[in-house]
């Protein structure tokens, strides 16, 4: 009887179970239909769910940051379809007035509609963010360094108040028990966040790019890295396109295009069609630095040595890297007439002297005097100099092992 009971009891549950079973599978069919057939309006919402940034507290800001690295909305992708056929990437702090100088550049250059502009933000803040939420006349990605002392500020890689004062020596530091009291760097100072996070961003911004960013998967050309406070002239593109034509033609072994140097604009006229081989040095080509996917992967082979090397400035740990690490040192195609103009009268080292206002009127006048002599009809390699190793005394500023090891993960955890 017993047995009975409990056959019927197993029965009547197996029933039930799937009637809920069908009714939960029907549902869910309603519900996929449901969302197929409003696809359309939810598509209309989604840059506005996306490009909410949401500033206030940190933990908003960091996983503002995390979603937006995660979903990388393209902005004007509707109006712009297709491949990009130039890439600029820009890495970003917290200098809004010559980033708006920057933007107003790139509205100007010719062709820009062709462009695809990466803004890389190290400082989170709702100025800078409409400034680039206006742009509208070419495709944009905003990403966002996720170390950024911004979004530590009491905690490495922010600075931790138990880290060690930047000069005191080892061994007061070994008595107070500071943090990192056994990793000052070369020259005896222990590190400064402010001073080691813009060699954090932009090795992070380099891996981020071609690693990660999916609107480049497949994109075959080059990059360009450029700073807040630069400004570019209009003729950017079409001299760019000759420029790695030129490469092609006349310099294979070439493995940077620089489009700026820091000579200013005294003798365009003379120099707007010419270019020169040589090296690269951090002094000369570290503005508008042309890559490609190919050289990005000969710079991650040395990701130990980059991240380790005593020198809190990336393009002088670049330059030690070219002759070491990568055995044949880096050659570069580099223009005599920049391309590029250096707005920034203030920056990692001098924050209270920025006239912005002053800079807007240098471009402008400098605009004025190379007007004529823009877009050239053909460029030349005037000038070969040597392809050697240039060593320099590093500057320190990088010697805490807790740089090295973050920095060594970018490639890993990004």
């Amino acid at each position: 009887m017993r047995f009975r009971l409990l056959k019927k009891n197993v029965f009547v549950f197996v029933v039930v179970k799937l009637i809920v079973l069908i009714f939960l599978y029907t549902k869910l069919g309603v519900s996929n239909e449901n969302n197929a057939a409003e696809s359309g309006s939810h598509e209309s919402t989604q840059a506005l769910v996306i490009n909410k940034f949401q500033y206030g507290t940190i933990f908003n800001m960091k996983a503002s940051v995390y979603d937006s690295n995660y979903r990388q909305f393209i902005q004007n992708a509707d109006k712009f379809p297709g491949e990009p056929q130039l890439v600029i990437v820009v890495q970003v702090h917290n200098r809004p007035a010559y980033l708006k100088m920057l933007v107003q550049s790139l509205e100007k250059a010719v062709n820009v509609n062709h462009f695809l502009v990466i803004f890389s933000h190290d400082y989170f803040s709702e100025e800078i963010a409409d400034i680039v939420k206006g742009i509208t006349f070419c495709k944009v990605l905003q990403i966002y360094f996720p170390y950024s002392t911004q979004l530590y500020p009491n905690e490495f890689p922010g600075q931790d108040p138990k880290d060690c004062p930047r000069d005191i020596s080892k061994d007061n530091a070994l008595k107070t028990g500071c943090l990192n009291a056994e990793h000052p760097d070369s020259y005896g100072h222990y590190r400064e966040a402010s001073i080691t996070q813009t060699k954090h961003h932009w090795w992070w911004k380099l891996h981020f790019v071609f690693e990660r960013v999916r609107a480049l998967q497949g994109y075959s050309g080059f990059a360009i890295f450029m700073e807040e406070d630069n400004y570019v002239l209009p003729d950017l593109y079409r001299f760019f396109k000759a420029m790695s034509e030129l490469k092609r033609t006349a310099c294979e072994d070439c493995d940077i295009l620089a489009i700026g140097n820091h000579d200013g604009v005294s003798r365009f006229s003379e120099l707007t069609d010419k270019t020169e081989t040589g090296g690269w040095m951090s002094t000369k080509h570290n503005l508008g630095m042309g890559i490609t996917r190919e050289v990005y992967y000969k710079l991650m082979g040395c990701n130990n040595e980059f991240c380790t090397y005593d020198d809190y400035n990336w393009d002088w740990t670049l330059q030690n890297l070219s002759g070491t690490c990568i055995s044949k040192p880096l050659k570069v195609l580099a223009a005599k007439g920049t391309r590029i103009l250096h707005t920034g009268d203030c920056g990692l080292h001098q924050k209270d002297a920025c006239r912005p206002e002053m800079a807007q009127q240098k471009v402008e006048e400098a605009l004025k005097q190379v007007q004529s002599s823009l877009f050239p009809q053909a460029l030349s390699v005037t000038t070969q100099r040597p392809v050697e190793h240039k060593p320099h005394m590093k500057n320190g500023g990088w010697g805490d092992v807790r740089d090295h090891v973050l920095c060594k993960n970018y490639a890993k955890r990004l």
